[in-house]
């Protein structure tokens, strides 16, 4: 079994359960963005995909995934062994990467290009340079594994969170303040942006947009208001910051949200 390879995949519209494999396998996100949802275990998340971000999904297990339009994954991966032995270098005890999504790191999307690269020309460098990248993604793998759980215990607890997502949804209409969020959360503004960005990987500001951008969205594909409504309903101050906004998160117009759904 060769210690690294990689795989362009098609990922379809709709439901879907990730095959099971026996090597740890990173999904790299290739294209225009894609809101997704995320379900590992008993934990959900949602949000959109964005190119070269991607997710950890550990040898054995399945991730079942719901996306809004067809999409292509780059699959780096790793054996399980390389994992543990690049464990036991570092001093750390277990090689099991944690499921993870939505995550971007230059050092990774170099590894996946650079990889495409070599498998595109036909694996010219044979075993060895594979071997050498397999390497390296694991060590990277490891560093940031060890970040996120020393950045967890600073985050902000999940039931917080929840409570915080919540209130943004019911008045994403009105003009929400960064301590009013905070008040919110129970927390002073200067405690809860790094405890929230912890817990979300976006800034307080950003994760409204988002929100924002995604039950706008889901309206105009609903069609039974127009944009302008649209656009006041979820907080954007008018329909060209609305479409400004969803150029930037989505990579489409509102109104090619509406031209697909004619389609």
């Amino acid at each position: 079994m060769p210690s690294l390879d990689v795989l362009a995949s098609p990922v379809p519209m709709g439901r879907f359960d990730s095959p099971v494999d026996h090597r740890h396998v990173l999904c790299l996100h290739l294209g225009a963005p894609v809101p997704v949802t995320y379900r590992a275990g008993r934990v959900e998340r949602c949000g959109t995909r964005l190119h070269g971000q991607f997710c950890v999904v550990p040898a054995g297990s399945s991730t079942r995934w719901t996306l809004s339009s067809p999409a292509t994954s780059l699959l780096l991966r790793l054996a399980p062994s390389v994992m543990q032995e690049a464990a036991e270098s570092h001093g750390v005890a277990s090689g099991e990467p944690l499921p993870a999504i939505h995550i971007r790191d230059a050092q990774i999307e170099r590894i996946g290009w650079l990889m495409q690269a070599e498998a595109d020309a036909g694996y010219p460098a044979r075993r060895l340079f594979a071997d050498g990248l397999a390497w390296s993604l694991a060590a990277r793998l490891l560093a940031l594994q060890s970040r996120a759980s020393t950045e967890a215990k600073r985050a902000l607890p999940e039931w917080r969170l929840r409570r915080v997502i919540e209130y943004i949804d019911a008045h994403l209409d009105q003009d929400l303040a960064l301590d009013e969020l905070a008040g919110v959360a129970g927390f002073a503004v200067s405690h809860f942006k790094p405890l929230f960005k912890n817990a979300t990987g976006m800034t307080p500001h950003r994760f409204v947009m988002q929100r924002r951008v995604e039950h706008a969205q889901a309206q105009l594909r609903d069609g039974r208001a127009r944009i302008t409504e649209v656009a006041h309903a979820t907080g954007f101050a008018h329909a060209s910051h609305m479409a400004r906004c969803m150029r930037q998160v989505l990579g489409v117009t509102p109104a090619q949200v509406v031209a697909s759904r004619r389609s």
